[in-house]
């Protein structure tokens, strides 16, 4: 069993469900965690922070930290595979459709035969464009923000139940997803390009850095996403402890939501584009949420590319 290192503060106003269960997911999301590991058991987490059984059970109740995790025939709590099965898909160009499916047909071929082929192929075509699949709003705004950074290609965005209403939006796409939501996207795709789990940065050197401050501090945290704000206030507050404060500022469209005086800002990077100059009092720290190592496995999948097959 991988060592798991989580802490807790029972003086923060973060419930410690919330803290755990927030550390959980960071430690899965960041790779620290990996497919098939095992969980402690409740009972012996609760030992190791000196919490009650009953918070950790709470936590693993998360409904984020369940779309991770399953039950072993142990009934250990273990981390999915990020991989689920996948259903494989079996003018003048209405003048080449219409050719081409004459000749379909004098040949012997069913219109559905042909159907799920042509639809096989499109869906297998090589990727033009990424789309990102999240069920938090912020987040279609925030990761694509930090893709552009990298990569040249359109970068595009859905939820998970658009996704799976629209599956055309898969065609000459690469699917990028928090790890929580692949085993509900997988099988839309072809085997041949399955989605990639979005690994996240670690938080160490932001953890560190609160640690270092050597007076009580203000740190506010600011994001165009719920889910950032909560996961980094659940995971910085054990470190802040009753010794510094913690604030949240959800960042609106129209910028109306700023944050007003503080010592340390942890931002996304579309907060930081706004918040960059404008508090020079405040030491400015802009977070990345996707790994340098998931960046560079994205790039290594589109230099490959998966190839049309001529069988």
């Amino acid at each position: 069993m991988p060592a798991m290192d989580i802490q807790v503060s029972k003086e923060s106003d973060v419930p410690i469900h919330e803290q755990l269960a927030a550390q959980i997911v960071m430690l899965i999301g960041s790779g620290k965690l990996r497919p098939g590991d095992a969980l402690p058991s409740a009972r012996e987490l609760a030992q190791r922070l000196r919490i009650h059984r009953n918070t950790v059970s709470q936590a693993f109740r998360d409904l984020i930290l369940n779309l991770l995790v399953e039950k072993s025939r142990g009934r250990r709590l273990i981390v999915r595979p990020f991989q689920a099965a996948r259903v494989a898909s079996g003018g003048k160009l209405d003048e080449l459709i219409n050719a081409f499916v004459l000749e379909i047909l004098r040949r012997g071929y069913t219109l559905g035969e042909l159907y799920r082929q042509v639809q096989a192929r499109v869906l297998a075509a090589p990727p033009d464009h990424i789309l990102v699949v999240s069920n938090d709003s912020g987040m279609r705004l925030l990761l694509p923000a930090e893709l552009k950074e990298t990569f040249k290609l359109r970068v595009d965005s859905c939820s998970v139940s658009e996704l799976v209403s629209k599956p055309e939006l898969t065609i000459a796409a690469l699917v990028l997803s928090p790890p929580g939501h692949i085993a509900a996207i997988a099988g839309l795709l072809p085997p041949e390009r399955p989605p990639l789990p979005i690994i996240y940065s670690s938080p160490d050197e932001h953890l560190k850095r609160i640690r270092s401050l050597e007076e009580p501090s203000l740190i506010a945290l600011v994001s165009v996403s719920e889910y950032f704000l909560k996961s980094a206030r659940a995971i910085l507050s054990p470190v802040a402890g009753q010794r510094h404060s913690i604030c949240e500022y959800l960042l609106a469209p129209d910028a109306g939501n700023m944050p007003g005086a503080a010592d340390l800002i942890l931002c996304d990077v579309v907060a930081h584009q706004t918040l960059r100059g404008r508090h020079k009092r405040a030491e400015l720290i802009r977070h990345r949420v996707i790994a340098s190592a998931c960046l560079d496995e994205i790039a290594s999948f589109l230099a490959a590319g998966p190839r049309l097959s001529t069988g």
